[in-house]
């Protein structure tokens, strides 16, 4: 390995290019700062804003006393839901339930197809009218709105318009996973705030932002994996350490609103300088339908648009219509009602279920998971129950700094009956005579 150059931008290209021809693999430390600016006769402060370059670009990772090593690219990591053909009871893969999920064959029947060109407006105007008063009671004005190819790429979009490799961002701990692995793949560093039965923590969010946090992502119902959701006197909270950092990037992730039955609190402070409110149909329309709007300000909605332009990756205006006509037809939203009232009914047999044999998930609960607190590592757990015969999902995965141990149960899918079987053979795993 022979690093060369005299600048840091001369350094910065030679340790770039040996990672490219192989002669630097990920994993292998770099000289120190002060062995390397000997070595080339140059300053400390040279090779530190060379090594500072190569973190930000994803090239590099610093690892306190370990000093500065070559990044690996990032593995896929979990994903939510499960192959098809399992054998086991699915009550681990956070899926809606097929048989709620409104027929789309019909949806473009009541506004027939029309084909668009280059240079029409990115998000059809109808749609636009029909959701703007439903985000725009619920965030700061003015703001615009676009479209993403869900919730996850509106978050992937709006952290890479603000932040570069290396930046921090404040997310709930346990997380999703998918966002977990965004900011992985982005080379984005999560920094956890705990997460109780009323949500987020104002004091961790505190403690996060004094470390740097460049960006938050809140969940403010239905949070995955727990269930949990804001209550006013929480997001009151949240809302007043925001209002401190008011050059912080804050993404709201409701991305339940459409079948949620606890009620929307917002955390955006009005002074916030950039901020977006997310919502997605995949719940309700099915994750294959890969539609979210994307309330925002003007400059946040220019970034995205950027992006988002006729000729690029927009949203495709057949998807738009499928969302328009659903979202309208009295059948469709009969049919949302029937799935939001079947997947309270779930939540709450499944927990008394569980608490008839003394286990007590997290209350109250929303969304399509609840969440079981172990007082241990879960895969012993889960590698019973799946000889049982059910598929849940391990704690630990969900976790960015704590170990995260309990156990997510996905009910979408849940009938009374399963529930208590379910409880039984939990107990007896967890409580072997």
């Amino acid at each position: 390995m022979r690093i060369v150059g005299k600048t840091s931008a001369e350094i910065f290209d030679s340790i770039r290019s040996l990672t490219q021809t192989g002669a630097l693999v990920p994993g292998q430390a770099l000289p120190t700062v002060r062995e390397l600016a000997a070595k080339l006769g140059v300053n400390r402060n040279t090779v530190s804003m060379a090594y500072r370059r190569l973190v930000n670009g994803g090239i590099a990772v610093t690892q306190g006393r370990l000093g500065t090593v070559i990044r690996g690219l990032p593995g896929a990591g979990e994903q939510e839901g499960v192959a098809p053909g399992s054998p086991l009871i699915d009550l681990g893969s956070g899926n809606p339930n097929p048989n709620l999920l409104p027929d789309i064959r019909t949806a473009l029947v009541r506004r027939p197809y029309r084909p668009r060109l280059y240079g029409e407006s990115p998000v059809d105007p109808d749609l636009e009218d029909m959701v703007r008063p439903w985000l725009g009671r619920d965030c700061p004005t003015p703001f615009e709105i676009n479209l993403t190819h869900g919730s996850v790429d509106a978050v992937e979009r709006l952290l890479s318009a603000y932040l570069v490799a290396g930046d921090k961002v404040a997310v709930e701990d346990p997380c999703f996973i998918s966002s977990v692995n965004t900011l992985r793949t982005a080379g984005l560093q999560a920094i956890g705030v705990a997460v109780d039965q009323q949500g987020m923590s104002a004091d961790a969010l505190a403690c996060a932002l004094a470390q740097g946090a460049k960006a938050v992502i809140v969940t403010p119902r239905a949070h995955n994996p727990t269930g949990c959701s804001l209550d006013s006197e929480r997001a009151h909270a949240l809302r007043s350490v925001l209002a401190c950092y008011p050059h912080v990037l804050v993404i709201v992730d409701d991305h339940f609103s459409l079948l949620a039955e606890s009620s929307y609190h917002d955390v955006i402070p009005p002074m916030v300088g950039h901020w977006a409110l997310v919502r997605s149909v995949s719940k309700t329309l099915g994750p294959d339908l890969r539609v979210a709007f994307v309330a925002s300000d003007r400059e946040t909605s220019r970034h995205l648009r950027l992006h988002l332009a006729r000729g690029t990756n927009w949203v495709s205006h057949v998807l738009q219509d499928i969302v328009l006509a659903c979202m309208t037809r009295p059948q469709a939203r009969d049919r949302m009602k029937e799935a939001r009232v079947s997947y309270a009914r779930c939540r709450s047999v499944m927990a008394k279920a569980l608490a008839g044999q003394g286990l007590n998930v997290w209350d109250p609960a929303d969304g399509l998971n609840l969440w079981l607190p172990l007082r241990g590592a879960s895969a012993s757990a889960a590698s019973a129950l799946a000889r049982h015969g059910w598929m849940v999902r391990g704690g630990e995965i969900f976790g960015v700094q704590t170990s995260s141990h309990g156990l997510r149960i996905t009910i979408s899918t849940l009938d009374e009956g399963a529930a208590h079987a379910f409880a039984l053979d939990l107990r007896h795993v967890l409580e072997p005579t």
